[in-house]
């Protein structure tokens, strides 16, 4: 009885051939393999990222604080013309931040402007304040609007105000004496003060009659005349 041993080519094919042969065979050769490489670390790219995202914050506070401090005011949609009668088409509602110092009209109030008319020219975009505003054209018709200077000594020591009325009243001439009958009193009123406008003098703006306002201009240029605050109670 012949027995004959099973090499590897018989052996079940149970050996590494039958396994893919992932073990190397005799005479195989066998290749070295390469370690995987290396990640080099880049400092300015990482320092790069970091203040991006930083900045990224920063952008993002100053944008929801800008939000938050918004305010809704009204601005001129189109060019206003001083004496020009304001409407709704010419007004527009914006959400700005607004600096303390300002002060716009708020969007609320846009109704109460519709019909007003422009007490000075206003471009298209800027901000309205109350100042910009009133109820009718000055001066109007049959007035005029005379610039008064004068010293403090000449004015009441009362504060004047817009709207108070009072009356210009001659002073004595170079002789110091007043004429009987001769002195002359025009009556305004008040629609603005200029401190410090001419050499330490106030000049006060007053709305006349027309026909006054010659006579008026004439007198005040000599800088002999006073003024006198008339009652405020109406």
């Amino acid at each position: 009885m012949t027995t004959t041993a099973a090499g590897p080519e018989t052996a079940g094919r149970s050996g590494p051939q039958a396994r893919g042969r992932t073990a190397p065979g005799v005479g195989e050769r066998v290749e070295a393999v390469e370690p995987a490489p290396r990640l080099r670390r880049r400092p300015m790219l990482v320092a790069a990222s970091v203040a991006a995202v930083c900045l990224g914050a920063l952008l993002g506070v100053w944008t929801w604080t800008s939000i938050s401090d918004a305010r809704s005011v009204i601005a001129a949609r189109n060019t206003i013309t001083r004496g020009q009668v304001i409407t709704a088409q010419d007004l527009m509602i914006v959400q700005v931040g607004v600096d303390p110092g300002l002060r716009p009209v708020p969007g609320r109030d846009l109704a109460a402007l519709v019909g007003q008319r422009a007490a000075m020219d206003m471009s298209a975009g800027s901000l309205i304040t109350a100042q910009d505003v009133a109820p009718g054209v000055l001066p109007p018709a049959g007035k005029s609007v005379v610039g008064v200077a004068l010293p403090a000594s000449l004015m009441p020591g009362e504060p004047l105000r817009a709207g108070d009325r009072v009356r210009v009243v001659s002073t004595p001439g170079p002789d110091g004496e007043v004429a009987a009958g001769r002195q002359v009193q025009i009556g305004a009123s008040v629609v603005g003060l200029y401190p410090g406008a001419e050499q330490g003098k106030t000049v006060v703006a007053v709305l006349v009659e027309q026909e006054k306002a010659g006579e008026l201009a004439a007198r005040a240029a000599t800088g002999r005349v006073a003024m006198v605050l008339d009652p405020r109670e109406r």
